[in-house]
């Protein structure tokens, strides 16, 4: 039997770090969602809601879609979030602890399921399926319940041998250890160390698969094995993602990962690093274990599901089996993108476009532009217009409804859009004509950066969106179709 004392300081550390991937989900809503899914937004929530069912978008905006309940909820969240990280929350008992926890992941749910692509990311339902299992936990004053410890190492164990899963029944270059001779350069966001670690040796590049390998594939078994084992490959898993930030911009994923792993160290392995000890007398009130009962078969039930798909051959990552995002199954890089294409959108005040005409380019705050920009870190703060910019990419042309708008937008001179991007290369007034040039960016050699300062090299693919402006009649006509 495991000590359900033996997990306070467990508790204590993972609120508190889980509380702090909450405020940050929360301050992107604050600073992001209105310009990309407001009112005036690019994928415009009271448009959203028309199309679909509460049923499966549950969301407190089918009732208010309205600016205002975004920025009041985005607050309600950072606020909720703020109080729980610093501990007033189990200083104002259970009851409000748990409220606390609860609100959390209902306002951020109701965000989430009326997000649309800008939401798609497998970390949302990790956050929300890790954030309800969190309700759960109790406070300082309640023993742990090592039911919702290995809960949450459940999602833990999920994440890992899903992306493990994907990648052996993906890419061949997961199984020939090459996958990594491309990744850094092709990631969806570079940091500012991706570069050095693109140009490190082959025998580097292997290693780091085969570690991968590792990681996802052996280790999530440790989670569930008696102390210290599940100490140990928790480690191991910290050290995997401490790598992963290290070497690329991952958004919150990294970080909430990191997150979980806390879930399977234990009080006598944290102790030795916080100099504290559960108090003699912990209750476990009927309501709170009663509770967690329910919250165990709920699980149980939910997680047929996902665990077939885990062992499928056609397993699915990313995805969730419900509208509340309980359980969900996940994984990443199944498939590794051997070249990068960047979308550059390109402006002029020319009244009429010749040969001759001078193109200004717009630049992203966290996705490739100028050559001699060394990438920036942007994680754990997820910038989520870049990465659509990423996906956009894949295709020859622009299929997305959001770009169009974009496009608008920036014909408009918008200023909520412009204040997502890092440069305005019009800062008086709004450019006459609009176009994307689809490129292609590798890094610099070691020799090349030397010798032009530049951090990326690029040569044109081609035409990615036509040059348009507010009057041409087929740009009006799909903004007409689309509603805008």
């Amino acid at each position: 039997m495991i000590d359900t004392g033996s997990y306070y300081l467990t508790r204590i550390v993972f609120q508190k770090a889980l509380a702090l991937v909450y405020l940050i989900g929360f301050l992107i809503i604050v600073h992001q969602f209105k310009p990309l899914l407001g009112e005036k937004g690019l994928l415009p929530v009271p448009q959203f809601i028309k199309l679909v069912s509460f049923s499966k978008f549950p969301s407190l905006f089918f009732f208010i879609p309205r600016d205002w309940a975004f920025t009041l909820f985005g607050l309600l969240g950072v606020g909720i979030s703020l109080f729980t990280l610093i501990g007033f929350s189990e200083k104002c008992g259970l009851f409000v602890h748990m409220l606390s926890w609860f609100l959390m992941w209902v306002i951020y749910l109701s965000f989430v399921n009326v997000g649309q692509t800008f939401y798609s990311f497998g970390w949302e339902s990790m956050l929300l399926e890790t954030g309800f299992l969190a309700i759960f936990l109790g406070d300082a004053s309640s023993k742990v319940p090592v039911l919702i410890i290995y809960l949450i190492r459940l999602v833990l164990f999920k994440d890992m041998l899903g992306a493990g899963l994907i990648k052996i029944r993906g890419d061949s270059c997961w199984k020939d250890l090459t996958c990594l001779n491309f990744h850094y350069e092709t990631q969806p966001m570079p940091n500012p160390l991706s570069w050095f670690f693109h140009h490190q040796p082959e025998w580097f590049h292997k290693l780091g698969v085969l570690y991968n390998h590792f990681e996802e594939l052996i280790v999530p078994f440790g989670f569930f094995m008696f102390q210290p084992i599940a100490t140990i490959a928790g480690l191991f898993t910290l050290f995997f993602h401490g790598m992963l930030t290290l070497s690329g911009n991952f958004a919150f994923l990294s970080f909430l990962s990191a997150v979980l792993t806390i879930s399977t160290f234990s009080d006598s392995f944290l102790s030795k690093i916080i100099p504290l000890s559960a108090p003699a007398a912990l209750t476990f009130t009927t309501f709170h274990s009663g509770s967690v009962i329910l919250v165990g078969i709920l699980v149980g039930v939910l997680s047929i599901r996902p665990i077939l798909n885990m062992i499928s051959p056609n397993q699915v990552m990313n995805t969730s089996f419900d509208p509340f995002h309980l359980v969900n199954t996940y994984g990443a890089f199944g498939t590794i993108t051997k070249t990068r294409n960047e979308v550059v959108i390109e402006g002029t005040n020319d009244d009429v476009i010749t040969d001759s005409t001078k193109w200004k380019e717009y630049e992203f705050i966290g996705k490739p532009g100028k050559l001699n920009r060394l990438p920036a870190q942007i994680a754990p703060y997820h910038l989520r217009l870049d990465w659509l910019m990423w996906f956009a990419s894949f295709n020859d042309m622009a299929q997305d409804p959001w770009f169009f708008h974009l496009m608008q937008k920036l014909l408009q001179g918008d200023s909520t859009i412009l204040a997502l991007l890092k440069f305005n290369p019009f800062p008086d007034k709004p450019p006459a004509f609009i176009r994307a040039q689809l490129y292609k960016y590798n890094f610099t050699t070691q020799e090349e950066r030397k010798k032009t300062g530049n951090w990326w090299k690029r040569e044109p693919v081609g035409d990615y969106f036509p040059t348009v402006s507010l009057d041409t009649t087929e740009f009006k006509s799909i903004l007409n179709q689309l509603g805008w």
